[in-house]
């Protein structure tokens, strides 16, 4: 059947409208859900793939647990099943915007702000996809949407279970694409999450070279490419890069899957920290500080472990006169170095003081929250990638609640909300461009259900504010989650910010967060 003919057809209760993507294994149709009156993306597979009732039984199975994940950058599910012919289809979010393919082809090598914000993106939902034993085998640009500056992965119709046995049709073909494929599935071995990184590399590549890791006249090729050559060095292609980029893709590249990084996301932030020159271990704290020699030390060297340069006093060597032996001359030495350690007390006392603002640490600008404010010393501050800012006395439980988007799991919040109710509150700072000053209560309630994980309920409306200095909307309600009950209530700032505006949540287990702590960490905003 022509895949034209199907247009204006009604398949599996969807009204066909057009055609928006086709492949080797399936075409993806615009198309109306009249039972709740939205159009999706609806994928149809080949028909010749369901004569395979393995892969048709894995495809429904594995396409409702890719559902089930619900990560803020995987492609939404809406349905996959059969038709009444057996035609396997899938429904899903319809994302009117570009995919990375197109991006590329528009744009040519990426500016290392944009990129980097996509890769990591991409990274996450792989890393979210690999926690559920699901493996991608065919991330490419195609299957990266854009919609604004917000990343949807796609295409997980052709997943395949780590436990599930090589090859899914009964043609023993190969899934994936030669482009973008891991020297493990070309050899057809047994693959995990690290086929996904190197695919996702070789997206890397393309995003930031704007070529290919490995270009050949036809696919055996560049099959032969991927298991045997090395691609030219990204920092001869791109100059401005520098070299520590080429060692960071040599390990993503590399041919065997145990030479490559643990996890998708360990990758694009070593990525990361190579293009802006940091070391991996090196952290907000540290860059704040600036160089030092040691723990502690002023820059400038010393004499010891945690001694201040000139402590001992003079010291001899040729050409010195040698020390006194008499009480009087060791006198002068003595209140030295006492005024020397007395002196280097002070110093550390004024830089902790500085440092801190007396019991309060500072959160640095990041790509993820472009601005820095204070939060208490005894808290923790975690950076998500490009994503997001969290601080908060347990900022990991609260890391893995706002990273997981709606159905994320609240039950290790909604132990600290009933158990240690002073631990459950903290701060939060994401840019985007879904956000607005000028929305009203039930706009702004829409926005936020689509960014938080679980539904909002607005209980002061937005009203005209400002957050140190940022000038936008503040407004009160809480966040809660309709399966658990779970709840935490926030003092919200939608700020203006160029070039996405910025949303600064306080929250807490109470139904006021209106504090000395939110008054303090308002204040001490400053939007870079």
């Amino acid at each position: 059947m022509n895949d034209r003919s199907l247009i204006g057809q009604e398949v599996a209760g969807y009204y066909i409208e057009n055609i928006v993507g086709k492949g080797g294994m399936a075409v993806v149709y615009l198309a109306l859900d009249p039972r709740l009156s939205r159009r999706v993306a609806l994928k149809i597979l080949n028909p010749l793939l369901s004569v395979d009732d393995r892969f048709r039984q894995r495809f429904i199975l594995e396409s409702r647990t890719v559902a089930s994940i619900e990560h803020p950058n995987i492609i939404p599910i809406y349905e996959a099943n059969a038709d009444s012919a057996g035609v396997l289809y899938i429904a899903m979010r319809y994302v009117d915007g570009l995919d990375l393919r197109r991006l590329f082809y528009d744009r040519g090598p990426l500016p290392l702000g944009q990129a980097l914000s996509i890769f990591a993106q991409t990274a996450a939902a792989l890393d979210a996809a690999h926690a559920h034993d699901l493996i991608h085998r065919d991330v490419k640009p195609a299957n990266i949407l854009l919609a604004g500056d917000h990343v949807y992965l796609t295409d997980f119709g052709i997943t395949k279970h780590r436990t599930s046995i090589s090859g899914l049709t009964q043609t023993d073909q190969f899934i994936g694409t030669p482009r973008y494929m891991s020297p493990e599935q070309i050899n057809k071995e047994t693959v995990d999450g690290r086929c996904d990184q190197y695919a996702l590399a070789c997206v890397v590549y393309e995003g930031l070279a704007g070529r290919l890791p490995f270009q050949r006249d036809n696919d055996i090729a560049l099959l032969w490419a991927h298991l045997a050559e090395q691609p030219v060095p990204l920092s001869q292609v791109r100059p401005e890069l520098p070299l520590e980029v080429d060692g960071v893709m040599a390990r993503a590249l590399a041919k065997s899957p145990e030479q490559r990084y643990g996890t998708c996301i360990e990758f694009v932030t070593a990525l990361r920290e190579a293009i802006e020159g940091r070391r991996a271990d090196t952290g907000p704290r540290a860059a704040s500080l600036g160089g030092t020699t040691g723990p502690g030390l002023p820059q400038g060297g010393a004499t010891g472990p945690g001694v201040p340069h000139g402590f001992y006093g003079a010291q001899t060597g040729p050409g010195s006169p040698p020390p006194t032996r008499s009480g009087h001359g060791r006198l002068p030495v003595v209140l030295a170095a006492l005024v020397a350690a007395a002196a280097a007390i002070v110093l550390v006392v004024l830089l902790v003081i500085n440092q801190s603002g007396e019991g309060w640490a500072r959160y640095q600008a990041t790509d993820a929250a472009p601005l820095s404010f204070d939060y208490p010393g005894d808290w923790t501050a975690k950076t998500r990638s490009d994503l997001f800012a969290v601080a908060s006395p347990r900022a990991a439980e609260f890391e893995a609640l706002f990273v997981a988007g709606q159905g994320a799991d609240w039950s290790a919040v909604n132990q600290l909300i009933s158990g240690e109710a002073e631990a459950a509150s903290g701060i939060y700072v994401q840019v985007s461009d879904t956000l607005s000053t000028t929305s009203s209560d039930v706009q702004m309630k829409q926005t936020l259900d689509g960014l938080l994980p679980g539904e909002t309920d607005i209980t002061r409306k937005p009203v005209t504010d400002q957050a140190g200095n940022g000038v936008g909307v503040s407004f009160e309600g809480a966040l809660h989650d309709p399966r658990s009950g779970g709840k935490l209530g926030f003092v919200g700032y939608v700020l203006d910010h160029k070039p996405k505006p910025l949303l600064l949540l306080y929250f807490c287990a109470r139904n006021s967060c209106d504090d000395a702590t939110q008054s303090h960490v308002r204040q001490s905003v400053q939007l870079r």
